[in-house]
């Protein structure tokens, strides 16, 4: 079915006329919303068509960046995410947390100060338990033809970065979840491109960790770390979340830097909740605390 339609508004000289956009199959008498864009692309140049007023509200960047329109916008950033892993078929994931600054074996450290960089440069097994605890996912996840128990990162270096690179090296598709930030954060080179995605807003992209996750994991990190996993903790303590395998890489760095104890001693969290978390040093064993939970064979 075409259209015709007689431009009643240009007076100036007539450009070789152009094909009618023909109704995409599937939309009834309806035109889509690809096809009136390009359509509207074809408009007469006049000071009317020329005018923001006159573009089309969904391709009016200027207009879907206006404050009034961040509630569109966090639609969006959970849509968009949500509607590809669906066509992807990925139906859950194992999150891996951990720090940017975590360096790669031989790696130079990107500290401030020289206690700093030795600190950091001491950490760099975890890099490589992150690499091949990522592997050990995807290798099971591989089984399922990758719908389930999908690698998911922050999509940044360090941690991330080797979370990712585990998931590449046994030809597995990995999940990055990057953030606009004024630094570190291009996506690193071992996500999946079609899984890649970029947040403007921190909640949305901390409710898509969470989505599809079947297991959380935190390595060694900072604030970033931190948060992503008291968020995790608080939601599963307050049953906001079904109950899950939080694993954290690395004792004596968790507990030099939280008295998890503490809590419950000054009954600030209930004695109960310490084991909503369990320890691990290696790969191995992260894998097999996940493994036993969900009693996987």
């Amino acid at each position: 079915m075409t259209r015709k339609t007689k431009n009643k508004v240009s007076k100036t000289k007539a450009t070789k006329s152009k094909e009618p956009v023909e109704l995409a199959r599937g939309h009834g008498r309806l035109r889509s919303s690809v096809e009136d864009t390009q359509l509207a692309k074809q408009t007469p140049q006049t000071p009317q068509t020329t005018s923001d007023a006159y573009k089309l509200a969904f391709d009016d960047l200027e207009f879907i960046t206006r404050e009034e329109l961040r509630p569109v916008r966090l639609q969006l950033e959970l849509l968009k995410m949500e509607m590809l892993l669906q066509e992807q078929g990925i139906e859950s994931t194992v999150v891996i947390f951990g720090g940017a600054r975590i360096p790669a074996p031989g790696q130079k450290p990107i500290g401030i100060t020289v206690a700093q960089n030795k600190s950091l440069k001491a950490k760099a097994h975890f890099y490589e338990e992150a690499r091949k605890f990522a592997a050990l996912c995807s290798r099971y996840s591989k089984k399922t033809n990758y719908s389930e128990y999908v690698v998911c990162s922050g999509g940044g270096p360090g941690v991330m970065e080797a979370s990712n690179k585990g998931a590449a090296e046994v030809g597995a598709p990995s999940i990055g979840l990057n953030i606009v930030l004024p630094h570190e954060q291009a996506p690193n080179i071992y996500v999946t491109p079609e899984l890649s995605f970029q947040f403007h807003y921190f909640a949305i992209r901390k409710m898509h960790f969470l989505l599809r996750a079947k297991a959380i994991t935190a390595f060694p990190g900072g604030f970033g770390t931190l948060d992503e996993l008291f968020e995790t903790l608080t939601l599963i303590q307050t049953q906001r979340s079904a109950p899950m395998p939080v694993v954290l890489f690395g004792e004596e760095f968790w507990r030099r830097i939280i008295n998890f104890e503490a809590l419950a001693e000054e009954g600030t969290i209930s004695p109960g909740d310490l084991d909503l978390f369990k320890f691990a040093e290696t790969a191995e064993e992260g894998w097999k605390i996940i493994a036993d939970w969900w009693d996987i064979k």
